[in-house]
């Protein structure tokens, strides 16, 4: 799949707070994503990202 900043990304596991929506806010080596439900930031290795992430909820406008 090819990621962009500002997609809403849905993972396969659900966040604390009950929330599994995701924003991608940096892309690299690494992923930096913020929770939509609580707006918790983390950062994730690329291949663990791409492993979690099940489909994209929503692109970025360009």
């Amino acid at each position: 799949m090819d990621y962009n900043i500002g997609d809403i990304v849905r993972t396969k596991k659900q966040h604390p707070c009950g929330s599994k929506l995701w924003e991608i806010t940096r892309i690299g080596v690494d992923f930096k994503l913020k929770c939509q439900g609580c707006e918790h930031v983390v950062t994730l290795p690329r291949e663990k990202a791409i492993k979690i992430i099940t489909k994209i909820e929503k692109r970025a406008e360009e």
